[in-house]
């Protein structure tokens, strides 16, 4: 740029421009002195209470009991909706719960079985659980209890610690403590607002991990669809098969497969029914409790047990009993404990906040996750010490439950008051119930997680995503449960740090017409400003893990529009402007690479400014003085400021020459 443009200029211009100059200073100062950000255990103590309080916080005029009846509100939503609960509710939740609970009995047996525990433990997380939720819990649809993947998963993995068939009283009592430390461990992450740590399990390594999981149960289902003795501790499809095909070999009662399958035929169908007629979800929801009662009738009626027929014998009834004897927070174990319990406690969150959400969403309110968590905590605590092992939301019942026209969680009540008379009244009936029959209820169960259709949707719009969704599928089918969950959070956090270390640091320039600054790539028609190179970086982070990358992302760009004009001043960049309106937070690392850009650009004349630092980014590059180093007034609220007071001290200083 000539000194031809600045002999033109007025003194009423230069004037004007004085002016903008020192309105621009003055909104700079408000980005300089805005107040210090709120400290850690702030942070802390504002999570807990927007978690135990309705609304976060408690005003001044109110009274202790006003303040408490606040407190009891936010820890157990039952008083907020229970003032409003009227009997026409009731009758609909009664409907619910009860068909809620001919799923929910021969349901919890057989994942019971599947986690290796007597049958009885199965209807007792059926009762207390589901209490506790109901008075916690603000989801109105989800049905607690046992679920199939996380009785698959408790197996699979304390098995290695215990054998459940040499020593079931020590395998029980692992199991007890693993489900104390998983209700402690999803109380903690909700009482401190730590859901982001659930995310670790996206949707699609879900997908895939559901879908494994599916496929590995419904292979162990052949044990007792087959009435085969002697079968794999072994959860991965090659062991499983092998194992299958090992016992053909020896004696087998095939009357066993003839009884499991001519149900599971029935319960497909009913399951069939069902779909094609809404009318008739009642159908495939009371079906596993018809097939129940017809076979162990069957099996009494003709003596099948006599031939062969293994069937369930002796269910232990009653109240559930007191299991606070039987945790065990000391010796070599605890620490396997904790881990398998962390590991439960993440996934039945993320199953249950999922289907809470799910149909949360259908009937258009919003689920809090953080309060899901505390209520599923304290409700797995309290199982611990109830004999019951790791409960959450199960997608099929909450199904039913939403089907059968439930208002609220009264429906979960009903069901568990249902569960506990048939644990006082009906388990001796359930003597003669063939273990077929189990293995057939929870084969019908099956089907609705795999989801075929989403894993191509998956795969349609995000390959890294489909990545995750195999590595967990094929993780689960051919290794283990947890190398599958392994496989799904290492492909997980190999995508985030991905993003992470090579954030997108975009090149702006001026839509016409506007004051607005976007990608040149995405709109070509934005006008980029000659001699000023605008970036922003496109990550919430700027930390030591891709500090050097975006500064080395910067130098280069100045470097090439160096290159493209050695021999005339025109378009060297003379000024370079960050946004940093995505960038949340930045460490020591990130500071030092801002410095280090500061000082490389300096040496070849060049300026840095900063625009639209965030209140963590401000507040700490004010505690390291970055802001004296480059100038104070080299900090904008806005893009288009920082562009507007970097051509006005162009001008000035070709005025002033």
């Amino acid at each position: 740029m000539d000194s031809q443009p600045a002999e033109t200029l007025t003194v009423q211009e230069l004037q004007q421009l004085g002016d903008e100059d020192t309105g621009r200073r003055e909104r700079a100062q408000w980005v300089l002195n805005s107040p210090d950000p709120p400290g850690l255990l702030h942070d802390l103590i504002g999570s807990v209470k927007e978690v135990v309080l309705p609304h976060g916080h408690t005003t001044a005029r109110q009274t202790a009991s006003g303040r408490a009846m606040s407190f009891l509100q936010g820890l157990f939503p039952i008083f907020s909706w229970g003032k409003g609960y009227r009997v026409s509710k009731f009758k609909n939740d009664l409907m619910a719960g009860l068909t809620l609970a001919s799923l929910s009995i021969p349901q919890s047996i057989g994942y019971a079985n599947l986690a290796k525990l007597d049958p009885q433990y199965g209807l007792y997380t059926s009762v207390v659980p589901p209490l506790i939720y109901a008075l916690m819990g603000s989801s109105r649809e989800i049905a607690i209890g046992p679920v199939a993947v996380v009785s698959l998963l408790l197996s699979s993995m304390i098995q290695k610690i215990e054998d459940p068939a040499t020593d079931p009283a020590a395998y029980r009592k692992i199991v007890f403590t693993v489900t104390f430390f998983a209700g402690t461990f999803q109380a903690v992450f909700g009482l401190f607002r730590l859901g982001f740590l659930v995310d670790f399990l996206s949707h699609a390594a879900i997908v895939g991990f559901m879908g494994g999981a599916a496929i590995v149960i419904g292979l162990q289902q052949l044990k007792g669809l087959l009435g085969i003795s002697h079968f794999t501790t072994k959860t991965d499809v090659v062991s499983v098969l092998e194992s299958v095909f090992t016992s053909i070999d020896h004696p087998w009662c095939p009357l066993n497969f003839v009884l499991g399958c001519s149900f599971l035929i029935f319960l497909l169908i009913a399951r069939f029914i069902g779909r094609r007629n809404k009318k008739l979800f009642w159908f495939p929801a009371i079906a596993p409790l018809i097939s129940v009662i017809l076979s162990t009738l069957i099996v009494f009626l003709t003596k099948a047990d006599k031939h062969g027929v293994k069937i369930v014998k002796h269910i232990k009834g009653g109240l559930n009993p007191s299991s606070v004897h039987e945790l065990q927070f000391k010796g070599q174990n605890v620490g396997q404990a904790a881990r398998i319990g962390l590991i439960s406690a993440i996934v039945a969150l993320t199953e249950a906040i999922a289907v809470g959400r799910s149909f949360a969403s259908i009937k258009g309110y919003h689920l809090d996750g953080n309060k899901e968590m505390l209520a599923m905590g304290f409700m797995n605590i309290a199982g611990s010490l109830t004999s019951c092992y790791v409960a959450t939301g199960s997608f099929s019942r909450t199904a039913v439950n939403f089907s059968a026209g439930c208002e609220s969680v009264v429906s979960n009540i009903v069901m568990a008051i249902t569960v506990f008379l048939s644990l006082e009244l009906f388990t001796r009936f359930l003597y003669y119930t063939p273990i077929a029959i189990l293995a057939s209820i929870i084969l019908s169960a099956l089907p609705g997680l795999i989801n075929i259709h989403e894993a191509y949707y998956i795969w349609k719009v995000d390959k890294l995503d489909f990545l995750a969704c195999i590595g967990a599928f094929f993780g689960v089918l051919f290794a283990s449960v947890e190398i599958g969950l392994l496989a799904a959070v290492t492909i997980s956090f190999a995508k985030i740090l991905l993003n992470g270390i090579r954030p997108g640091v975009e090149e702006l320039g001026r839509l016409p017409r506007t004051d607005t600054y976007c990608d040149i790539n995405q709109y070509p028609m934005a006008i980029k400003t000659p001699g000023i190179l605008i970036v922003r970086v496109n990550s919430a982070l700027l930390c030591f893990a891709n500090a050097s990358f975006i500064r080395e992302r910067i130098m280069r760009w100045v470097t090439e529009e160096e290159g493209k004009s050695k021999e005339s001043t025109k378009g060297r960049i003379q000024v370079v402007i960050i946004d940093m309106s995505n960038v949340t937070n930045v460490d020591t690392a990130g500071i030092l690479a801002l410095e280090e850009l500061h000082k490389k650009l300096m040496s070849r004349e060049t300026e840095l400014a900063i625009a639209n630092p965030r209140w963590q980014v401000i507040h700490k590059l004010k505690l390291a003085k970055f802001g004296e180093r480059i100038g104070r007034g080299r900090i904008f609220i806005t893009v288009d400021e920082a562009v507007a007071a970097s051509i006005s001290s162009k001008l000035t200083s070709l005025n002033n020459c």
